[in-house]
């Protein structure tokens, strides 16, 4: 039967409650310990229940007790005999579960949970541990980014998929399968994160969104009534303090004035217990004084939350722990599979009660199958030295390059290619005193472009490119020589460019007054 204090009773009961809320035996802990709540125990058979901050060995021995279930056992860790250099020892066997000992009695008496919320606390541990053997996953519920932790299965080989973060903040999760890896193969199945977490999470606001006005109505509760757990708690020791009090009262009031040695110990320990009452008084208006009354506005607003989850879901301000726990309270497992290719993913969602959800979606990178070609990097780095980073998107999409993304090349893209490989350049091109562009010296010889490359192609100017379709470079040096001023001049003078050999062509279009007409192309 139960406990006849009804403290002791109810503090049983809210252990119980604090696993199911917090979802881990260290939170569970944490919590009594940061709220000073305290537990009986009884540390010496035969003595008198101690009341004090529970250890958090405490709270898994009460969780992992098969008899707070209902159930009675017997021999949970057996003693066996053996012979050791001629003599008899006894050792003690590790713990057996509950169905695994000698004497297993279920619902022998009424507990404080029934055997299938005592089985489900118990898988939950199970999977909780790091160290528990046969789990390759750790699925406490943590701060961690990456949503579908301990949900995710493996559907080739049939293992839980671990998560690894990375990125400059080690943020980004990334969902692994160590397949034979660790026997010096390759991981199973890899892929990024943040895309499937958000595709899964779309299903996710598709099942529950019809409840979010019902969890709207819960939240209005639980913030009306405010830690009604700890002020119940201290009540309870309120209650009994203020007996105990009465007690040692009535102890030194019985007394013999004239026996001070037992009158003062007697009054030492009434005072003791006043002391104690205060403290606890003065706790319990704290908590009054730290009470919220929410006010008309915040209510129409909590209440509109209900209407709008998809929005609260998605909100960068929704701790990623509420969600880890709104998804695994709907869903069971998530098996995921990649075609052969390894381009798509396959995932079947295996909802509690039963019903399953298959989605198909494109299987994120990694990080080196969307690395930036080593040959854009190349021309990104020659380019760097003198150009700025929109002369160099432009080189980049004639040539057909695209990021690691598969996107176009802009000026951002440009600078953050630099950045994450530690290449020196400029927004803009840094001026050239001694080299000039096609345009440049078309410009300062007063001619149009079409000229300046007719120079070029019969060998009288010289020009060089840092790579194909860069811009061109010309020495200032080299327009100013005699035979390119001769053939200037007299284009000039006469409209008509005369090159060696004898070569002569109407010119008209090539002054400076008409090069307007022409397309300024720029030279491939």
């Amino acid at each position: 039967m139960f406990h006849p204090d009804r403290r002791v009773c109810e503090a049983i009961q809210l252990v119980f409650a604090k696993i199911r809320e917090l979802w881990s035996v260290r939170q569970t802990f944490q919590w009594f310990r940061d709220h000073d709540v305290e537990l009986p125990a009884n540390p010496i058979q035969g003595t008198r229940l101690v009341w004090k901050i529970p250890s958090q060995s405490l709270i898994r021995d009460i969780l992992c007790n098969p008899f707070y279930a209902g159930a009675y056992v017997w021999a949970r860790r057996p003693v066996t005999t053996l012979l050791v250099d001629g003599r008899l020892e006894k050792r003690q066997s590790a713990m057996r579960s509950a169905e695994d000992c000698r004497v297993f009695i279920r619902d022998h008496h009424v507990g404080y949970i029934d055997w299938a919320t005592y089985e489900e606390n118990r898988r939950m541990i199970r999977r909780n541990s790091v160290n528990w053997e046969g789990d390759e996953s750790t699925t406490a519920i943590r701060a961690g980014q990456g949503l579908l932790v301990g949900l995710v299965r493996c559907g080739h080989c049939g293992r839980k998929l671990h998560v690894r973060y990375w990125g400059g903040r080690g943020t980004n999760a990334r969902y692994l399968c160590k397949g034979d890896y660790d026997d010096g193969g390759q991981y199973c199945i890899g892929f990024g994160g943040s895309s499937v977490d958000r595709r899964v999470g779309q299903e996710l606001l598709k099942v529950i969104t019809p409840l979010g006005v019902e969890a709207s109505l819960r939240a209005l509760e639980e913030l009306s009534a405010g830690d009604v757990a700890q002020r119940t708690a201290l009540s309870r020791k309120l209650e009994q303090l203020m007996y105990e009090a009465r007690k040692a009262f009535e102890q030194y009031d019985a007394v013999d004035a004239r026996n001070r040695l037992a009158a003062s110990e007697l009054e030492r320990r009434w005072n003791e217990k006043l002391e104690e009452i205060e403290v606890i008084k003065q706790r319990l208006s704290s908590l009054d004084a730290q009470r919220y009354s929410l006010s008309k506005e915040e209510e129409i607003r909590i209440r509109s939350m209900g209407d709008r989850f998809a929005e609260v879901w998605q909100n960068n301000h929704c701790p990623s722990t509420f969600k880890k726990m709104i998804l695994r309270t709907a869903i069971e497992e998530i098996i995921v599979r990649t075609d052969q290719d390894k381009k798509s993913l396959e995932l079947v969602i295996h909802w509690k009660g039963g019903a399953h959800t298959q989605l198909a979606m494109e299987r994120p990178r990694s990080a080196m199958e969307t690395a930036t070609p080593i040959e854009a990097l190349e021309i990104i780095r020659r380019m760097a030295v003198r150009y700025g980073d929109d002369q160099i998107a432009s080189v980049l999409n004639r040539r057909g390059y695209t990021t690691g993304k598969g996107n176009r090349w802009n000026q951002t893209r440009v600078a953050t290619a630099r950045r994450n490989h530690s290449i020196t350049g400029q927004k803009r091109a840094l001026p050239d005193l001694e080299r000039v562009s096609l345009s440049q010296a078309a410009r300062i010889c007063g001619v149009s472009h079409r000229t300046i490359e007719r120079l070029v192609e019969t060998g009288l100017l010289r020009c060089e490119q840092v790579t194909p379709r860069a811009p061109w470079e010309i020495h200032r040096s080299d327009l100013d020589a005699a035979p390119i001023r001769r053939i200037i001049d007299h284009l000039h003078r006469t409209g008509k460019l005369i090159l060696p050999g004898g070569c002569t062509e109407d010119q008209l279009a090539l002054f400076t007054e008409n090069a307007g007409k022409d397309n300024a192309r720029y030279h491939e």
